[in-house]
């Protein structure tokens, strides 16, 4: 099942516009390597969850996954074949936002090739750009 918010305060966003890059969520914190976006973007919630399994068919019960972005944000779709106006679409997806820098998915208890094949599977479904980066020295 796709992730998504239990609750939310109003059913409809607006899009917004991705500025800047990520102050918060940019270093791995919790594993040993991460995926890093270098590009701005919605990732799906049902990507996000393709992603859980292709990491947990390569890694095999030997490390352990972190999934640090959640889809907090609705997207709304308007049905096929509908004429122009009559307001807003009802929510059709829900989306994570990323910014340039973002931590998507850490790694812990896996050597490097390892990370880095489990993480290339990984990219190959996202549609950002994204990098293999480690802990930081000294954590």
């Amino acid at each position: 099942m796709a992730l998504m918010p239990k609750r939310v305060k109003h059913r409809k966003e607006q899009r917004g516009r991705i500025r800047g890059n990520a102050t918060r969520g940019n270093t791995v914190a919790l594993g040993d390597w991460g995926l890093q976006t270098t590009q701005g973007g919605y990732i799906k919630a049902t990507t996000i969850e393709a992603c859980r399994i292709a990491a947990n068919q390569y890694i095999r019960g030997e490390g352990k996954l972190f999934i640090r972005i959640f889809p907090h944000k609705p997207v709304t779709a308007r049905p096929l074949e509908t004429r122009m106006g009559k307001g807003k679409g009802e929510p059709d997806h829900w989306v994570a936002v990323v910014k340039p820098g973002s931590v998507m998915f850490e790694l812990l208890g896996v050597s490097q090739d390892a990370a880095r094949e489990c993480f290339a599977r990984l990219a190959y479904k996202l549609p950002v750009r994204c990098r293999l980066i480690g802990r930081p020295l000294g954590t």
